[in-house]
């Protein structure tokens, strides 16, 4: 399993807009490329959080590569976003998540 933990800061009254482009990319990704999905979090320091599974690097990238469709949603989290932090690949080594959707 391919694991990518992604970190921002967003501009203040951006974040409804930035969480819905998300949920956007993420169900995209999850009927066309047939990713293990993502969750969004908000950290108490004020930055947002985000992993997403895919079962490669290399499915991730395809699908990275392949979405031409997602460029207006990626373009409104960028407009959303006042830092963007460097993506950080997780192993891992104990998985005991309840899988399941909080909507």
């Amino acid at each position: 399993m391919f694991v990518v933990l992604y970190r921002w800061s967003l501009i203040h009254g951006a974040e409804e807009s930035f969480v819905s482009a998300w949920q956007e990319v993420t169900k995209y990704f999850l009927d066309n490329f047939d990713s293990l999905g993502s969750r969004l979090h908000k950290g108490d320091d004020g930055i947002w959080y985000a992993y997403a599974q895919w079962k490669s690097a290399e499915q991730r990238n395809f699908a990275a590569e392949n979405s031409p469709d997602l460029e207006d949603v990626f373009k409104q989290m960028r407009n959303a976003t006042k830092e963007r932090y460097s993506e950080i690949v997780l192993d891992i080594h104990s998985d005991l998540l309840k899988r399941g959707n909080l909507d």
